[in-house]
């Protein structure tokens, strides 16, 4: 079965045919970094790794390019406010994002281009365009003719007057249209400028995404991604100024994927409404948000909260059950018993493969591999040896992993486990002896340390809460 990807631009999902075969050429618009990121970033981030990751599985080359905006308005305005130099302030939050992305399993891109690193080939770029009348000069600024693109408006599906009423209205009255975008802005007295035929100043938002593509992809990419608020005008935009000076299609599929909100209101800076990765990582691991978005779809919405956040924890948990060694006591289970695990073995591996191939449908693929640790419980239950349990517990890790998940146990929780076994043992003892009061404080206190007890007929097993 081939893969199947929903495509913004035709609105269906569609087989996967790439330009080169067996290379995958993706670009993913990055942040703007003025500010911490919050998890709403994580998401479109982790979105697109579990995309890319996928497609590695499958066999395609990823060439993967995610940008910095790195010289913007807001990234000025935060620099002024701190009395700080805006390129150095850019430099600290991309670091800092990239050790977000490093905590949260977030493999590295290929190359994080920067605008300030392209800016020769962004001002090659707007000469280009206005050479060929596809865009003007007006008081030191540089515009895009969008009347002059004939398909202006087919990403977003909207003719030109809707998307003159859906623009900022900003910048030069003297614009030949409203709906006009800029593609470099003049300077402001002391603001952040390179030279150009046109005066000093510094690029517009849109153009830098276009020319850091090309020089690193080339003039048509396999899959553009990135957040479905950047569908108008960015990425509406990207498409009119590359397609008119490269006169190709841009990308064979736009990608987008959904917002975070929180009681149904978008996630943004704007608005106030945010919560950092930073914050998420001090009370989590990674792999808990990562769960998180796993279990929705990339293209829908997703609601973020404490109740949402501990649902993932608990999945985890659950995952990290079907992980645990056999019972001490474990004999080996009935064949019956072991010929469901094995033919589950079977089935989740298929269906895993078909969910993911069905526009990464990633909560379907997590269901398949919750249906594997059931099994893997059951087998565990009915006496399964660590011998029994170990090819189901190896395509249960190496499936998840496929979408990105460490299921990592820390060297302090290794080293506990031979301690907790004991104060386990000892429990079930005084459970016998029915020493009701003080077998509830030892499962008590191992819960304050993060150690969860499920008691069942006669015996007593253990895991760590995530």
């Amino acid at each position: 079965m081939a893969i199947e990807l929903y495509n913004t631009m035709t609105g269906q999902k569609e087989p996967l045919e790439t330009i080169e075969p067996g290379v995958v050429k993706m670009y993913l618009c990055g942040p703007t970094v003025y500010s911490d990121a919050h998890v709403g970033h994580a998401r479109s981030a982790m979105e697109f790794d579990i995309i890319r990751r996928y497609l590695e599985y499958r066999g395609y080359d990823v060439q993967f390019v995610m940008n910095y905006t790195d010289v913007d308005d807001k990234i000025i305005n935060r620099a002024n406010e701190e009395g700080a130099d805006p390129i150095k302030l850019a430099e600290w939050y991309i670091d800092q994002y990239s050790q977000h992305l490093a905590d949260l399993n977030i493999k590295s891109a290929t190359q994080y281009p920067r605008v300030t690193q392209l800016i020769s080939e962004i001002i090659a770029f707007i000469q280009a365009l206005v050479d060929n009348n596809y865009a003007y000069e007006l008081n030191g600024s540089v515009y895009f003719r969008v009347a002059k693109d004939d398909d202006y408006g087919k990403l977003s599906n909207r003719s030109l007057n809707e998307a003159r009423s859906g623009t900022r209205a900003i910048v030069d009255d003297d614009k030949e249209d409203e709906a006009d975008f800029a593609l470099w802005k003049a300077a402001k007295p002391g603001e952040l400028s390179w030279e150009s035929p046109w005066g000093p100043g510094r690029p517009g938002w849109h153009i830098e995404c276009s020319v850091m593509c090309r020089e690193l992809l080339g003039d048509q990419i396999d899959i553009h991604g990135g957040g479905n608020d950047l569908i108008f005008p960015h990425h509406e935009n990207e498409i009119a100024q590359t397609e008119s000076l490269t006169g190709k299609p841009f990308a064979r599929y736009w990608v987008h994927n959904g917002m975070l909100q929180l009681e149904g209101e978008k996630m943004s800076k704007s608005i106030g409404n945010v919560f950092s990765i930073h914050n998420f990582l001090e009370r989590y691991d990674g792999d808990v948000f990562r769960i998180l978005v796993l279990n929705s779809g990339y293209r829908g919405p997703l609601m973020y909260n404490i109740e949402v956040v501990e649902q993932s924890k608990a999945r985890l948990d659950r995952i990290f059950s079907a992980l645990k060694p056999a019972r001490p006591d474990a004999t080996g289970a009935p064949d019956t018993i072991l010929q469901a695990l094995n033919e589950q073995i079977e089935v989740t591996g298929e269906n895993f493969i078909a969910a993911m191939d069905d526009d990464f449908n990633s909560a379907g693929a997590m269901g398949h591999l919750f249906d594997l640790v059931k099994q893997i419980n059951t087998a565990r239950d009915n006496g399964a040896t660590d011998g029994e349990l170990k090819h189901a517990q190896m395509t249960l890790r190496e499936l998840a992993g496929v979408l990105g998940l460490r299921l990592q146990e820390s060297i302090i929780e290794s080293s506990a486990e031979p301690f907790i076994e004991l104060l386990v043992d000892i429990r079930q003892e005084l459970r016998q002896q029915k020493l009701w009061a003080l077998s509830d404080k030892i499962r008590d206190q191992l819960a304050e340390q993060g150690v969860v007890i499920e008691d069942s007929a006669g015996d007593s097993s253990w895991h760590w809460s995530r």
